[in-house]
């Protein structure tokens, strides 16, 4: 029987889950309440030791039971971090936090480890400024998938992936082919449609970081990014809270993706400060990968590649500043630039918000 772990309530460990956590209006904001998800943060963490760090901060209640396949594996106070075992082979490690108060939130560390991709996570996990969540195990993003292995499809077909949205140029496409899942259908979502104002390399970082920057404009003012991300968007609200599973991605996972996943987590209502996080952690999953590439380039040939690898702040700002200087706000941006009318958008919050 597995050994049930009791979190004594510690100012350390609040501190620690809300640094792991979201940000998030303060407790009185949102009194708990039968129906109301009271946690402020959580987060799910797997190691590669085999373990997985539950962190939760929950303001209001007295008592949270963390429960995983079934069976409770700690207990605690209103907030507290635990690190537990968990099952081998497992595709995801689930973890259930049911306060003595409230609705429950279910979790699992927001990376998708597969063999063929670095920058594969879930798109939920996160509060929205009115106290719900976005539900995890929906949508998905991702770097290219032409190097899913066999395992790798299996896995995903396991998870649910029914529908792939691929964001790539038609080169893109052509040169790396993706491997989708068996039953699963495959969407072309081309944000750039083939454009070649992408793909030649200015001569120097700054010219580099213009690129990215124009780029992150076009996205959302440029008429076949526009098109792209209503296809998405659609799909999304199609597919997302049946159980059938979305999946959009470019070549790196962190541009046409990032701003897929940057609209998507906006129109559900979560912050900008918890959208940009999102947007940098590609940085934390990529690290690896950029390196290598870099590593290859001479010096001067590196600083000018490098702003094209990199994610900043100044990319995302700037494809928000595009919205509010082309659309005056995201509502309208949603409705006059990626067809999201009040109903669909009303249906992309009751399948994909918790709470």
């Amino acid at each position: 029987m597995t050994p049930v772990t009791r979190v004594k309530y510690s100012a350390a460990a609040s501190a620690a889950a809300l640094l792991l956590g979201l940000a998030a209006p303060t407790a009185s904001a949102h009194p708990a309440s039968a129906h109301r998800v009271p946690f402020t943060a959580a987060t799910v963490t797997d190691h590669a030791d085999g373990t997985s760090t539950i962190s939760w901060d929950a303001p209001g209640t007295h008592r949270v039971t963390v429960r995983s396949e079934g069976r409770t594996v700690a207990r605690g106070g209103s907030a507290g971090s635990v690190t537990v075992p968990t099952r081998a082979g497992a595709d995801r490690h689930w973890f259930d936090l049911v306060p003595d108060r409230g609705t429950p939130l279910r979790l699992a560390d927001r990376l998708i480890r597969l063999q063929g991709t670095v920058n594969f996570r879930d798109a939920g996990g996160y509060r929205t400024r009115d106290g719900q969540w976005v539900r995890m195990g929906e949508v998905y993003r991702s770097d290219a998938l032409d190097r899913l292995t066999d395992a790798d499809l299996a896995k995903l077909r396991r998870l649910g992936v029914r529908t792939v949205l691929d964001l790539r140029m038609e080169s893109e496409r052509t040169a790396a082919p993706d491997r989708v899942p068996a039953g699963a259908t495959h969407v072309v979502a081309d944000v750039l449609a083939g454009g070649g104002g992408f793909t030649s390399m200015p001569a120097t970082p700054a010219g580099t970081e213009a690129m990215m920057t124009g780029g992150n404009r076009f996205m959302v003012s440029g008429d076949t990014a526009r098109t792209a991300y209503a296809a998405v968007l659609d799909e999304i609200a199609d597919g997302g809270g049946d159980g059938d599973g979305v999946v959009f991605h470019c070549t790196a996972g962190k541009d046409r993706t990032g701003w897929a996943e940057a609209a998507l987590l906006t129109a559900l209502g979560v912050p900008e400060e918890t959208v940009m996080a999102d947007y940098l952690a590609s940085s934390t999953y990529r690290a690896a990968a950029d390196e290598a590439v870099l590593s290859h380039l001479p010096p001067a040939q590196a600083a000018v590649y490098k702003p094209l690898l990199d994610v900043r702040p100044g990319y995302l700002n700037a494809s928000f500043d595009e919205v509010r200087e082309e659309f005056g706000s995201f509502r309208a941006y949603l409705r006059q630039g990626v067809a999201v009318d009040a109903h669909q958008l009303k249906a992309l919050k009751r399948d994909l918000l918790v709470g």
